[in-house]
This record gives structure tokens, C-alpha cells and sequence, in this order.
């Protein structure tokens, strides 16, 4: 992603989503806790269990050397499928790791989100490359990683309790994670022949073929923030999506199954 992103503004709406995560789960009814959820092998205790360790990844954080090389959030977020056995493995023998009462994982999250913001007030919010557990990247696109991960799993919990009231994470949470995964898209599918649109939030135009210039782009994709989320992370199919009316596709290039998942 060429622009960079502001680290206070990145973590400031990685704060407020997961603090809005947390208080549904405060307020879930325990039987809840023990129901599958939607991920395959996980249940929700694993899930929530799961938003301990996405602060915990930011507990790892330290200045990386002058000569550091940057990658991108894309970057980062394209490391997750070689690795997606060891992440649900951590979840689970996290969630595992004692007490597996509600109450107890809770705190488990309280505790690394606290660790957490020690970590970030100790390095400090400004741009500057860091290292992570996978590759060093800018410190707003690292936390822009987080605001992902808490929007997709804000998702993932309210889809494994279809009979409670899905978080209400705010919009400026829901607008960054989704303009960051077009943002991905783009980087992943240079061009200008298609344009994607997931309003109100952001566009993008990408692929490789004739560039629109003026007027209405020839190929267009529109969809909701929830489709686009849920088709970025792998969470349903492209075929799916159109099937259901979710996706609005138009033009010869406007099928992007082939560039999805993004994670």
C-alpha cells in the first residue's frame, strides 16, 4: 500500500472495535460460549479466546534497525494462510490453558489488550518500522492488521449466535478494515479495467485490461462492507455471494473469484 497509514488513527480504531468486541462477549449468554462457530473446529470460547492473542501479537513489537525493509500490510496479510494451522492450534490451546469459563477467558483478553497498549506507549505512536513475528512492516500498517482481524472476527462471532444482536463495531472500525483489504485487492491486481465499490466506505479500480476514464466504468462490482469482509477473508465464495444477491457484478471482468480470498 503506497499511502502511509497514521498509526494513531490505526490504533485508536483497533481500541475502540475491540473494546466494543469485548463488552458483547461480556453480555453473551453463557451457553453461547460452548456453541460451534462458524470457523470449522472452533467453537466460540476458541473464537474469543482467539482476540487474546491478536493483542498479544502486538506485545511482540520493538523498533526495527535503520535498514530494516518495509513490507506492507499485504504483505503481512498474505503470510496468514501458511501459517492459518498454527494460528487455530494457538487459539484452541489457548482457549484450553486452564479455565475455559467465560469469565476466564475475559480476562485472558483484558490482560494482553493492557500488555498491549504498555508495548505502543513505550515505542510510541509515530511512523516508524517494526518487527512483528513475521515480517517487519510500518507500525500503521501492523496495526492496520488488527483493525482487520477484530472486523472479521466481529463478524465470525455474531454469525456463530445468529440469535443475539451482532456487535455494533463503529463505522470508522468497519470503513479502515474495508478499505484496507481493497487497498490489498489493488495491490495484489494492478489495473484500472474494474472498479470495486463497497459503499459508503471506499472504491478501488484494479485488474489489468482497458482503463476507464470517464463516464461509468464498463466493469463494476459493488457489494456491502459484510460481503466484502466475508469475501476477503475466505469466510464464503464468490459464487455464493452472486447467488444470494449480495454481489452486484457487471461487465466481462467483473468476476474476481480468481483473485479471492485475500487472507
Amino acid at each position: 500500500m503506497a499511502k502511509r497509514i497514521d498509526p494513531v488513527t490505526a490504533w485508536a480504531a483497533y481500541e475502540v472495535g475491540i473494546s466494543t468486541v469485548r463488552s458483547w462477549l461480556d453480555d453473551l449468554p453463557e451457553q453461547a460460549w460452548a456453541q460451534p462457530s462458524v470457523l470449522p473446529g472452533w467453537d466460540v470460547t476458541d473464537l474469543a479466546a482467539h482476540l487474546a492473542t491478536v493483542s498479544a501479537s502486538v506485545t511482540v513489537l520493538a523498533a526495527a534497525p535503520s535498514d530494516a525493509h518495509a513490507g506492507t500490510a499485504s504483505d503481512y496479510l498474505a503470510s496468514y494462510a501458511a501459517v492459518a494451522d498454527e494460528i487455530a492450534d494457538t487459539a484452541r490451546e489457548l482457549a484450553d490453558d486452564g479455565d475455559r469459563e467465560p469469565a476466564a477467558v475475559l480476562a485472558r483478553i483484558d490482560e494482553q489488550r493492557a500488555a498491549a497498549a504498555e508495548v505502543v506507549e513505550r515505542i510510541g505512536l509515530h511512523d516508524q518500522v517494526v518487527t512483528t513475528r513475521r515480517v517487519p512492516v510500518r507500525l500503521g500498517d501492523y496495526l492496520l492488521t488488527r483493525v482487520v482481524e477484530i472486523a472479521v472476527h466481529a463478524d465470525d462471532l455474531a454469525r456463530s449466535v445468529p440469535d443475539v444482536t451482532a456487535p455494533a463495531l463503529p463505522r470508522d472500525t468497519v470503513r479502515m478494515a474495508a478499505r484496507a483489504l481493497l487497498d490489498v485487492l489493488a495491490e495484489r491486481a494492478p489495473g484500472r479495467s474494474v472498479e470495486v465499490r463497497v459503499p459508503p466506505f471506499a472504491a478501488v479500480q484494479c485488474v489489468e485490461g482497458p482503463r476507464h476514464t470517464r463516464g461509468t466504468p464498463a466493469n463494476v462490482v459493488e457489494l456491502t462492507s459484510a460481503s466484502w469482509l466475508r469475501l476477503a477473508a475466505g469466510r464464503t465464495s464468490w459464487e455464493d455471494e452472486v447467488a444470494a444477491g449480495n454481489v452486484s457484478a457487471s461487465g466481462d471482468r467483473a468476476d474476481l473469484s480468481g483473485l479471492l480470498p485475500l487472507l
